[in-house]
């Protein structure tokens, strides 16, 4: 029977109403010497990382499905966090994570609030789980004060909330004080999510607030301080009631060996896999510092491996990518008009990138 003969006169199957217009998730990628637009640590792993993880595998039964509740990677995820290994649960990269918790805790005739600017998927995941999404504006200085958090939960009554902290695409972190007031002034599941944190000052992470508050979650990833973006590997740390909740939505061994025994090998490696931290604090400083020189663009403070520059006129974007470098465009987002996103990398790849700037600026104007 061919297309046109197909009963009811469909060759296909009609996608769902609410994602007619929707595009695939993912930051526009271009074939340039210099790509800095997806937060993605520019030194590989330490040498060691790849000849253990090798060795380990061939003792792998592969014929076998993977441990489940993979017991081993969580007990030492647990043990970096000096928590119970009934608190932590790890999934495909942090994005699955969010998206079990949306899964488990969202869905129809719930809300789920986030703040604005923040990480661009949160909508996305609300939207694929039928949750309903509300904003709260950070302030112009892109931070989020106490009493505007309690404003907002007490405006919304959020079942869920979504923090970055630090803030992606912005890279300022929450304060303390915030997160209190949203745990306790709301009845809400509080999900604050540090991809970035390992870059952030020394007290930034909310992990210690786990014992005060009982209905906070916080996400973590191996894909950016580790330097495991191609491993695809996040977990949470939380109340064990909110470990047992996910497992009811999570697939059927949905984390399998290879990642689980790589998780393992960098956890055992840390110190080596989180020594270019400093290097990248260090660069992303003077990057910054240089950037302000310019008279015609803004740079906000960051704690991550980012920087946000807001031109004094559009096309800062498209500038740069004509000189080889590509950046991440934020300026068709609201409140950050005329912004970009740099991700900070090798010295190398940073020089080229303030030598664009230089030659787009000077060549009259973003």
């Amino acid at each position: 029977m061919s297309a046109v003969e197909q009963p009811h006169g469909r060759s296909s199957v009609p996608v769902r109403d609410d994602l007619l217009d929707v595009a695939p998730y993912g930051a526009p990628q271009a074939d340039v010497a210099v790509r800095l637009n997806t937060n993605e640590t520019p030194d590989p792993p330490p040498e060691a990382f790849l000849a253990t993880v090798a060795e380990r595998i061939r003792s792998l039964e592969l014929n076998r499905y993977p441990d489940r509740p993979h017991r081993a990677l969580r007990a030492a995820i647990a043990a970096r966090h000096e928590v119970d290994r009934e608190s932590v649960w790890a999934a495909n990269g942090s994005n699955e994570v969010l998206l079990q918790l949306l899964q488990a805790y969202g869905g129809p005739g719930r809300t789920a609030l986030y703040v604005r600017p923040g990480y661009s998927m949160y909508p996305e995941l609300c939207r694929t789980t039928l949750t309903r999404a509300v904003e709260v504006d950070l302030d112009d200085r892109f931070e989020l004060s106490p009493t505007v958090a309690a404003d907002a939960v007490a405006e919304h009554d959020p079942d869920l909330i979504l923090i970055p902290s630090p803030n992606n695409p912005v890279g300022t972190p929450v304060s303390h004080d915030a997160i209190r007031a949203l745990h306790d002034r709301s009845r809400a599941l509080v999900v604050v999510d540090e991809a970035y944190v390992e870059f952030a000052p020394e007290g930034t992470s909310v992990v210690p607030l786990l014992g005060e508050l009982p209905r906070l979650v916080v996400v973590r990833t191996f894909s950016k301080a580790f330097r495991l973006a191609g491993l695809r590997l996040g977990y949470l740390l939380g109340s064990p009631w909110v470990v047992q909740d996910v497992q009811k939505v999570r697939l059927p061994y949905h984390l399998d060996q290879l990642t689980q025994v790589a998780g393992l090998v960098a956890l055992e490696q840390e110190r080596d896999f989180l020594a270019h931290r400093e290097r990248i604090a260090s660069e992303r400083e003077r990057v910054r510092a240089q950037l302000e020189q310019h008279g015609q663009l803004e740079v906000a403070p960051s704690a991550a491996n980012f920087l946000l520059v807001r031109a004094a006129e559009d096309g800062l974007f498209d500038r740069l990518l004509e000189h080889g470098v590509l950046v991440r465009d934020f300026s068709s987002k609201p409140r950050l008009e005329r912004c970009v996103r740099v991700t900070i990398g090798t010295p190398e790849e940073n020089d080229a990138l303030l030598a664009a700037v230089d030659t787009v600026l000077h060549r009259g104007g973003a």
